[in-house]
């Protein structure tokens, strides 16, 4: 049997990033520059930015101030926390228009973490009919909508969405 391999040489970076590097998750968290880096929400546990690479528009991530690499090096309450906000960023995409929803955390390196120091949750929100092969064979991204308008609207369903009690 054949197969056809997919390349997206764009990604190699993530992948020989070297680990002396400074994090930029931690970067980001740092600033406070929020509007130009898409952070919609913070709190003090975590934060959520709009992904700079995104699959999908409206792609985004929840990711902890703490720097660890794995949910298990994060404490019971702030996993707990950072569970909640997952459930509520599935409601925040179905609001957004989502017909479904990706949800991911790659674990370290050899688990295929682009930025495998630093955990960070994925949320992709999907439509019916969206495959989108155009990024991986084309090396583009093709959106029908403007990035801040989505981070607008994402900003904006946070401050509904993101409460936790």
């Amino acid at each position: 049997m054949a197969y056809d391999n997919l390349y997206s040489p764009w990604r190699s970076k993530y992948f020989t990033q070297e680990s002396d590097e400074k994090c930029v998750f931690c970067a980001i968290a740092a600033s406070d520059r929020d509007r130009e880096n898409h952070i919609f929400y913070r709190d003090s546990v975590c934060f959520g930015v709009m992904n700079l690479y995104p699959y999908m528009p409206g792609h985004f991530m929840i990711i902890p101030y703490k720097h660890v690499d794995s949910p298990t090096l994060l404490s019971q309450d702030e996993w707990l926390h950072i569970s909640v906000l997952a459930q509520n960023a599935i409601i925040l995409l179905e609001e957004y228009g989502a017909r479904g929803v990706n949800m991911g955390i790659n674990i370290k390196k050899a688990a295929g973490a682009g930025i495998p120091n630093h955990l960070h949750l994925h949320f992709v929100p999907r439509y019916e009919g969206d495959t989108n092969f155009i990024t991986t064979i084309g090396n583009s991204r093709v959106y029908g909508v403007d990035f801040e308008e989505i981070f607008e609207k994402v900003q904006s369903l946070a401050k509904i969405h993101f409460k936790v009690k």
